[in-house]
């Protein structure tokens, strides 16, 4: 009964990060992962149906965003094309190389998300020691990985992959010391599942390519290891044990997740985004004869006044509203917040591909599918929760055998198509 209610609730929690993931393609970089992380948060808080939940939902959107969005300094454009190459060991590097990077990810959203819930009165996360930590660990390893070893990943790209390792393993010492365990088990399968979906989701994207059929099969990959990452996340936070805290949130501790989520995380998306000059060759590839510079104005503007706009109703609502020293956030309210906030992201990714105008951008309209089905089921599930601790061991072996199936799909994706555009190979 249990896995019943728990596989089609930790589906919905997928299906969110998912779409907020594919959606994160048209920006990139660490703030369009980190709007896209917050989703992954939202959405096991809104199945979880907790009071206790609601009253931080705020807080546990930020730590994934920060996890999530921290990730994405890492470089993997030249590993995906290790993974578009015709010999084995490239290929397989290719797809071992992006296993990690997507891991990289989950861990620290998961992890940071899980840290973030077993954050109570009686075992307060000490988060200034925290950041700290994994600052240094992150400056530490990349000196000692890239600077003095030279193991270089992706060159001549970044190699802020081994920051993310530095201060992922930072991460889990912290958790250790703190007994953080259901936190360790968050951080664990969601690794798992962003690892395994941005390789399969490459493997995907190169099968797709070899179909010939007409789709943004970049954007399959980007889904894909959303859909994992949020299907990992989402497992491990159900399956584990947390406490209960307090089911009132002091007001003034509102102002701030609320300021960085609604506020400063989109506009560093609408400043490095919505540049002209990407606006003006957009319109003009498939509107030669529109006037894209007076269009890239209107979107422009219309995309900052969307900021502005939704982010004082929401502060309005949720913070200079209510008047009284304490806040009581109910499902309502976290549910209207997390569509209404989706919503927003979905219209940003419209505008920015001018999909508004042209047909030429199918999966831009599947967001919107996508977000009507999670609006529909996510209030109709409530997975149960279970406490199955930590088993380093089946884990171990479920890593060989993610291991063995990466190489499986690799000996088909090569055997399946010749040279192709954007292959790369890291060894001859």
């Amino acid at each position: 009964m249990k896995n019943q209610k728990l596989l089609p609730g930790i589906f919905i929690a997928a299906m969110s990060l998912a779409t907020a993931w594919a959606i994160r393609g048209q920006f990139g970089h660490e703030q369009g992962a980190a709007w896209a992380g917050s989703f992954g948060a939202i959405s096991i808080v809104l199945l979880a149906k907790r009071q206790d939940w609601y009253a931080k939902i705020f807080q546990l959107a930020l730590a994934s965003a920060a996890g999530w969005g921290v990730a994405g300094m890492a470089s993997y454009g030249l590993v995906v094309g290790y993974g578009r190459s015709t010999e084995f060991g490239n290929a397989y590097y290719g797809l071992l190389m992006l296993f990690i990077i997507g891991g990289l990810f989950g861990l620290l959203g998961g992890g940071l998300f899980g840290i973030a819930l077993g954050d109570s009165n009686e075992k307060p996360v000490k988060w200034y020691n925290l950041i700290v930590e994994m600052t240094i660990g992150g400056i530490i390893f990349y000196y000692l990985l890239v600077e003095e070893f030279g193991w270089l990943m992706t060159p001549p790209r970044g190699e802020y992959w081994a920051t993310c390792l530095g201060m992922t393993i930072a991460m889990f010492w912290y958790m250790i010391r703190q007994k953080q365990y259901s936190a360790i088990r968050v951080a664990i399968f969601a690794g798992f599942g962003a690892g395994f979906g941005f390789a399969f989701g490459n493997f995907l994207q190169i099968m797709g390519h070899v179909s010939e059929i007409k789709f943004n099969f970049w954007n399959v990959m980007e889904y894909s290891i959303g859909f994992f990452g949020g299907l990992g996340m989402a497992y491990g936070t159900f399956t584990s044990e947390w406490p209960v805290t307090e089911i009132k949130t002091k007001r003034n501790k509102l102002i701030a997740p609320l300021l960085i989520l609604t506020l400063i995380i989109p506009f560093f998306v609408w400043d490095q985004s919505f540049e002209t000059k990407r606006l003006v060759e957009t319109i003009q590839s498939f509107a030669p004869l529109a006037d894209a510079t007076g269009i890239t104005k209107s979107v422009q503007w219309v995309a900052l006044l969307l900021i502005i706009i939704t982010s004082g109703y929401w502060l309005y609502i949720l913070y200079f509203k209510n008047k009284e020293n304490t806040i009581t956030i109910g499902y309502q309210e976290a549910n209207r917040f997390f569509l209404g906030h989706l919503g927003l992201y979905t219209i940003y990714s419209i505008l920015i591909t001018c999909a508004f105008m042209s047909l030429y951008r199918i999966e831009q309209y599947l967001y919107i599918i996508n977000v009507l089905i999670i609006g529909f089921f996510i209030g109709k599930f409530q997975p149960g929760f279970t406490n199955r601790g930590l088993n380093f061991s089946r884990w171990a072996i479920n890593f060989i055998f993610l291991l063995a199936f990466i190489a499986l799909i690799v000996v088909v994706a090569i055997s399946s198509h010749g040279e192709l555009k954007g292959a790369h190979n890291r060894f001859e």
